[in-house]
């Protein structure tokens, strides 16, 4: 694209733009910019600072402001598109995101290519005004084809949360009122508090071809759901504006967020009303500023004959399109470990075809505009391990998991692919032995496929976001994936993996397991090793499987749990374990059974769309497959937790493992200047426990579990159940871990260790997923596996995704490269019309990797 010269000076509005006389031009492939080594991009030329979605880790690349300081911010600016073609394109009416965005180092966010959507082309460029109180976004739509087609689009996001202090409420528009609608310029949306700075939109001129048209909510859909006018929901502004393109026609929308003096709502709306009458094109490409459709040339300063001087944008290309293709004819989209193994013990299939299906469909939907990024490393030698497992079956091996392609967090060693914990401070650093649970999978035949993105040090449970990538979610592609196990959950969601391994310290497992409508299992604390795990928190860490079925989940646990002599705190696993975890999955498990609810977990502290009361409708399912529920009194509290820093006790044993560890302690690594900003501390010298704060530690957690075991004891109930989540699932933008979704439920099993079962259970009224957690007393593992079976099959309340169908089979398409483990781009076409197997296309792995 083409960007003015500053040489000149900066001054306001038209005038900066009538003196960019000399347009540069710049393309993809020769932008000079500077390299951020930033989780996202702060800027901050005064008072406030703008936290852009840019490219840089974890390179979410919406171009949309995670933050903005002293704001209600919390993921705004971001831009969803619907494409009127047929068929719809695959992710039509989702976020659009891919652009390449790169910051110049001073004041502008440039993109480095286009983003596909059908059709339809699509770039954002964004720029911070020298003052910092305002920032213009330019998106800009190409229609290379021979037919017009016309671009619904949705800006916004979210301006708060809650209904009460931080709730963002319309303070006033241009046309003097505080309701939006199709004859505003602009809007500011304001909280109570008088510490917080209100937001301004500058949306445009009325009676313009790119006009606003309306509003929508920007968590729901914004072009089928309107904006609430009070409650939570009405924080989700979504501001509507169609484009209409001609063939080879660019057209443009140029809105400006502005931000007032805290609590002044009318320095906000001065700032918007002066951006609007005057509409600041500074450092603009001349001829991308004739493009724009939402202000008249007039406004701009604009006329025919400079315009025709200007000629046309010059853009960054978009990747080229493969078809969509897989060279195994075996579809995995759907499948689950126990169909697998069945094929496989028939002879139907081979690991080799298995393998070679998920690892074509890891190249179509990881990476690229739209890809998911489950994955941060994927096995160069996945396909000899599935001919291993063929040879073994031949010679007569029945290993529990004997050819399965398993994804494991980018948490657990591997001593074939690198261990990052999600952290560019350990980029291609590689332990020399297996994790004590990926020895347990490989013995049992499985193909580790590779190593799922993560939160760095698995730190958040409201996203994964890595220092290489932030996962989307399956079902919902706009929205978050959760974390930490968020690339697990994704992988196994969209057909990219049988089954993945993952963690939890608070909410890692079930989180990302809910917000994709999956299964785990949360054992009794030492009921499986962390043995070669990164830590997060010794002594309440787990490390444990996420799959699509409670039987999956029990081949799975058949696997890898057990005593570990490397991990004493497993000393008593074996000793619960049962021989064969398949034989509690009894579909009669609850009949009988007595499950305890607490009313109050199923009230959100925020939320307002009767999540809480669709989970607890569900209770018909319990109680169909035989159960009573028990109202229960609430729990007794653990008492004070002893001290000590159980971080760096966990850093300290894991480091102790590996003698080339690139670090001498858990404080230097997460000092390092490599560690995502808001994630690195500054250097400390943190004391490891002593051995009578372990000593404290496990006894606090022993009494807590015997605590818990006696209120249920009095309840005489057999196991308490709780909400996965409490509200809907939201936008995968935000910095405001309430804003992914409400998770306060209350749920023991973390603070506890003690065994939970996690089953889908359908929708809540906006059609996001819901689940059930069933947790039982310490040790009680096989009898709560078994009553999740009873309840999963009851329920019967498993999504699948729309956005990773099958592959159609092509088994002459040509071989795909990999970059570094990863495939090299993967891209978004038209939605399939009818025959699965016609989905986004791809490229394919090296030849070699597909050799027998």
């Amino acid at each position: 694209m083409q960007s003015s010269s500053p040489a000149g000076g900066r001054r306001r509005g038209t005038a900066r733009l009538a003196a960019a006389t000399v347009a540069v031009t710049v393309s993809s492939a020769t932008l000079l910019v500077a390299s951020p080594v930033a989780a996202v991009t702060d800027v901050s030329p005064g008072p406030v600072t703008w936290q852009v979605h840019d490219a840089a880790p974890p390179g979410l690349d919406t171009g949309s402001l995670r933050t903005v300081s002293g704001t209600s911010v919390q993921g705004f600016g971001n831009l969803f598109a619907d494409v009127d073609t047929d068929p719809a394109p695959l992710f039509d009416e989702q976020m659009v995101r891919g652009f390449g965005m790169t910051f110049d180092g001073d004041d502008t966010f440039v993109p480095t290519r286009s983003v596909p959507l059908g059709e339809v082309l699509i770039t954002r460029e964004l720029h911070v005004d020298d003052d910092g109180t305002w920032v213009r976004f330019v998106d800009s739509f190409t229609n290379p084809t021979s037919a017009s087609v016309e671009v619904d689009t949705s800006f916004g996001g979210a301006l708060g949360y809650g209904s009460g202090s931080q709730l963002g409420t319309v303070a006033t528009t241009s046309s003097g009122d505080a309701v939006i609608d199709t004859t505003d310029t602009w809007t500011v949306v304001s909280t109570p508090s008088a510490q917080v700075r209100p937001v301004a939109l500058v949306v445009g001129e009325p009676g313009t071809p790119g006009a606003l048209t309306g509003t929508g909510n920007q968590e729901r859909n914004p072009f089928r759901t309107p904006l609430a006018t009070s409650g939570h929901e009405a924080n989700f502004y979504g501001y509507l504006a169609t484009v209409d393109l001609e063939p080879g026609e660019t057209r443009s929308l140029v809105r400006f967020v502005a931000v007032g003096e805290p609590g002044d709502v009318a320095s906000a709306a001065a700032s918007a009303a002066a951006l609007a009458a005057d509409p600041d094109l500074s450092e603009l490409d001349p001829a991308l500023a004739c493009t724009v459709a939402n202000f008249t040339p007039a406004t701009l300063g604009l006329d025919a004959a400079r315009c025709a001087e200007a000629g046309e944008p010059s853009l960054p290309e978009a990747p080229e399109l493969p078809t969509a293709t897989s060279r195994s004819a075996y579809d995995v989209s759907t499948a689950t470990i126990a169909q697998m193994r069945a094929d496989l013990r028939a002879g139907r299939v081979t690991s080799q075809e298995i393998t070679r299906a998920y690892l074509d469909r890891i190249a179509v939907y990881d990476s690229g505009p739209y890809a998911f990024h489950a994955f941060i490393t994927v096995a160069e030698d996945a396909m000899k391990q599935a001919k291993a497992a063929d040879k073994a079956r031949k010679k007569g091996s029945t290993a529990e998991l004997l050819g399965i392609p398993i994804a494991v967090k980018d948490i657990y060693d591997t001593a074939d692919m690198p261990t990052t914990g999600g952290t560019r401070a350990l980029e291609g650093w590689q332990p020399e032995t297996d994790a004590h649970q990926v020895a347990l999978l490989r013995e049992a035949g499985a193909v580790i496929i590779g190593k799922t993105n993560t939160s760095e040090f698995a730190n958040s449970g409201g996203y994964s976001e890595s220092g290489y990538e932030q996962t989307w979610n399956a079902l919902y592609p706009s929205k978050t994936s959760f974390g930490s196990s968020g690339g697990s959950a994704v992988a196994v969601a969209t057909g990219m993996a049988a089954a993945g391994m993952g963690s939890q310290t608070g909410v890692s497992l079930y989180a990302p397991a809910t917000g994709n409508s999956l299964t785990t299992f949360r054992g009794t604390d030492g009921m499986a090793s962390v043995h070669g795990v990164m830590p997060l928190t010794w002594g309440q860490d787990y490390a444990g499987p996420i799959a699509r079925t409670v039987t999956d989940l029990a081949y799975l646990l058949n696997a890898t749990t057990g005593t570990d002599p490397k991990d004493p705190l497993t000393a008593q696993a074996d000793r619960y374990r049962p021989t064969d975890w398949t034989d509690a999955l009894d579909p009669s498990a609850l009949a009988g059974a007595r499950i305890g609810y607490l009313p109050t977990s199923f009230v959100s502290s925020y939320a307002d769309d009767g999540t809480g009361e669709a989970v607890r409708a569900r209770f018909a399912d319990l109680e169909a497959a035989g159960a009573t529920m028990v109202e229960m009194t609430p729990p007794p509290s653990g008492g004070a937790s002893p001290g000590g820093s159980r971080n760096e006790e966990g850093w300290a044993r894991y480091i102790g493992l590996h003698p080339d560890f690139p670090y001498p302690d858990g404080d230097a690594l997460l000092a390092s200047p490599l560690v995502l900003p808001y994630n690195q501390r500054t250097l400390r010298d943190t004391p490891r426990m002593t051995e009578e704060q372990v000593d404290a530690w496990l006894a606090y957690r022993n009494q807590y579990k015997a605590r818990i075991a006696a209120w249920m004891d009095a309840a005489d109930v057999d196991a308490v159940v709780y909400p996965g989540f409490l509200s809907d699932v939201y936008n995968n933008d935000s910095a405001n871990n309430q804003l992914t979704a409400d998770r306060g439920t209350g749920v023991l099993t973390s603070a506890v260790g003690l065994p939970t079962v996690v089953v889908p259970v359908g929708t809540n009224p906006h059609g996001y997923s819901m689940s059930m957690q069933l947790m039982g007393r310490a040790w009680d593992d096989a009898a709560v596996l078994g009553m999740g079976y009873a309840l999963e099959q009851q329920a019967d309340g498993q999504l699948l995704t729309s956005f990773a169908p099958p592959l159609a089979y092509d088994p002459t398409r040509p071989p795909h490269s990999f970059r570094q483990g990863r495939p090299e781009h993967s891209f978004e076409t038209g939605r399939p019309a009818h025959a699965p197997g016609s989905g986004p296309a791809t490229g394919r792995l090296p030849e070699s990797q597909y050799s027998d």
